[in-house]
């Protein structure tokens, strides 16, 4: 029997055992399509998604990775609503669901068995901090840090798109339905709302990157600023990169780092500071110069290992005393 087959009947195994303690762990799984899990390689892929309406284009290709294999969207809250959806999109053994919504539930062997199993994962949009909480330090981030290792394609939406890079904005102290806005980052770059932190996932094209989602739609320049500027003054990176997506519109990237902007938004935004910050300080308006921003439309071809990109525009941006200045003919930061 091939090592595929012996492990899906382990799995078979793991979830007939707990199924009875998955009311106790509080997780949930719901899968459409076969039951028998798929004997399938994927192949690897970022499908980095900004949020708003979904693309379908962007999970036809996250799908196209799993290779015909089974599909496993993860969340901390919501229901199965996608299952339907990508069901209907891709040619896929079966579409999941797995809810995990606190440590307790990430802290069972069943979920990250069946993390392990997916041929392809995608991270949900929500509450980024709901991630960091309730899966950093898991079996569940080690299962899909495991699978990113084994070469399985992963993407992510809004929420699950903030986590995919090294850094990672992870809204920890955000008050309920309140989340950080770009006048209070600049004003002071320590503001107890400013929490970013690292190596939640460890997707190797995305280190020394932090992701970013509704960039533009929310106005997320200033305070992406100040995280960037907070990653060089903390001492985490000397030139410290960002990827941030706009509503209705996903990077797609390949196994090489080579990518496609897709969707009806604005597109991807590539920043790169080029010295460290002037001023970043509790309580002092942030001074930050000469920040590299490529923006790429619809349609641009970037590549990841060399920053560089066609058919985009190139700008530089700056902080002077919390009032973000831009190289752009208008003016614009976006």
């Amino acid at each position: 029997m091939s090592s595929k087959f012996l492990h899906s009947l382990f799995v078979s195994f793991i979830l007939v055992l707990f199924c009875g303690a998955s009311q106790a762990a509080s997780y949930k799984y719901i899968r459409i399509g076969q039951k028998d899990d798929a004997q399938t390689k994927s192949v690897a892929g970022i499908a980095m998604m900004g949020g708003g309406d979904d693309l379908d284009e962007a999970f036809r290709w996250l799908c196209a990775k799993a290779n015909g294999g089974d599909f496993l969207i993860l969340r901390a809250h919501g229901d199965d609503e996608y299952n339907s959806y990508v069901n209907g999109l891709c040619k896929a053994n079966s579409v999941a669901t797995l809810i995990i919504p606190d440590r307790d539930a990430a802290q069972s062997p069943a979920v990250a068995e069946i993390i392990r199993h997916a041929e392809a994962v995608f991270i949900a949009g929500g509450d980024q901090a709901n991630y960091i909480r309730f899966w950093r330090g898991t079996p569940v981030q080690d299962a899909i840090n495991q699978n990113i290792a084994e070469g399985k394609p992963i993407g992510g939406t809004s929420a699950g798109l903030a986590v995919q890079g090294e850094f990672a904005y992870s809204a920890l102290n955000d008050p309920d339905d309140s989340e950080l806005h770009s006048p209070e980052a600049l004003a002071n770059p320590y503001h107890n709302q400013v929490t970013v932190v690292r190596d939640f996932l460890k997707i190797p094209l995305l280190q020394n990157t932090l992701t970013d989602s509704h960039f533009a739609k929310r106005d997320r320049m200033g305070r992406t600023l100040v995280f960037l500027a907070r990653i060089m003054q903390d001492g985490w990176s000397k030139s410290p990169r960002e990827i941030a997506i706009d509503e209705k519109s996903a990077l797609l990237v390949e196994s090489d780092g080579k990518a496609v902007v897709v969707g009806s938004g604005r597109g991807a935004y590539f920043l790169r500071p080029t010295q460290p910050p002037d001023t970043c300080q509790e309580k002092v308006p942030l001074s930050f110069s000469n920040i590299s921003v490529y923006n790429a439309p619809s349609g641009t071809h970037f590549d990841l290992p060399s920053w560089k990109g066609t058919s985009g525009a190139s700008y530089l941006l700056s902080v002077e005393h919390g009032i973000i200045h831009s190289t752009q003919l208008d003016g614009a930061v976006y």
